[in-house]
């Protein structure tokens, strides 16, 4: 069973325990889930180059990045630093994030935040928003047609933004709906954890116009994203270039300001 089967094993679990736990009613009564979202897309929208910043504690290729700090003082630092926006990932078994992470980020921001998650149920994405996400991130290698259909449609009844994910040409022609807003090109094979942005750089051509390119995992250098930006991404999602120091913020600042 390859690293992603078993996440998303776990993870189908982990959301039937949570029903139980915190009904949909008890989510949708919720502070937030009727507070404004922002967009990332306009905002990656608004720059030559957004960057997105991620708050990740560990991976299961990884192990521990960085768990010393807390994403309060990384969120504010990021939004500081000229971020687009910020991505926290709220997996706690193999990632080690948590909803509290999203709650926390979002209550000393003001910029867009993307929950990243492993989605596999409309109820992560009602959760999602009662937890003040403003977009989530979808899984083309995760999720059937009618999933992706259906979950992307209930994101944008909700007011949220979706980031869906792909990994091959197959998966992108799967992607292309209109309730997405953002095409992210991941340069980890899921399976295998190994990594090459000449995955990003071979896809671009297929994605159309209307959508925002997203090039994802393995960039750790301004001269990679210069490169990236030739073939028409807007938006760089990085997260262990960042977390890895002790000041993730001035880290990402001092990375920025050398794109300009």
């Amino acid at each position: 069973m390859s690293i992603l089967e078993k996440i998303v094993k776990y993870k189908h679990q982990e959301v039937e325990q949570k029903k139980y736990a915190f009904p949909v009613s008890l989510l949708e009564s919720s502070v937030l889930f009727t507070a404004p979202t922002r967009s990332l897309r306009n905002a990656l929208e608004k720059v030559p180059v957004g960057i997105i910043a991620e708050h990740k504690r560990r991976s299961p290729s990884k192990k521990i990045i960085n768990d010393s700090l807390l994403v309060q003082d990384i969120a504010e630092g990021y939004q500081s630093a000229g971020a687009a926006g910020m991505s926290v990932l709220t997996d706690t078994n193999f990632f080690g994030g948590s909803l509290d992470d999203l709650l926390l980020a979002r209550s000393v921001t003001s910029f867009p935040i993307l929950r990243k998650e492993f989605i596999v149920d409309p109820y992560q994405i009602i959760e999602s928003k009662a937890y003040g996400a403003d977009a989530i991130l979808l899984i083309a290698a995760v999720l059937s047609d009618s999933a992706l259909k259906e979950f992307s449609e209930l994101a944008q009844s909700l007011k949220l933004e979706v980031l869906l994910e792909v990994h091959c040409k197959e998966e992108l022609n799967r992607a292309l709906l209109p309730s997405v807003d953002m095409l992210g090109i991941n340069n980890r094979n899921l399976k295998t954890f190994e990594v090459s942005t000449n995955t990003s750089k071979t896809l671009s051509e297929y994605i159309p116009e209307e959508f925002i390119k997203i090039s994802e995992s393995g960039i750790n250098s301004v001269a990679t994203i210069k490169e990236l930006r030739d073939y028409g991404f807007r938006g760089f999602l990085i997260g262990e270039q960042f977390m890895k120091a002790q000041d993730p913020g001035n880290t990402a600042k001092e990375f920025i300001n050398q794109l300009f």
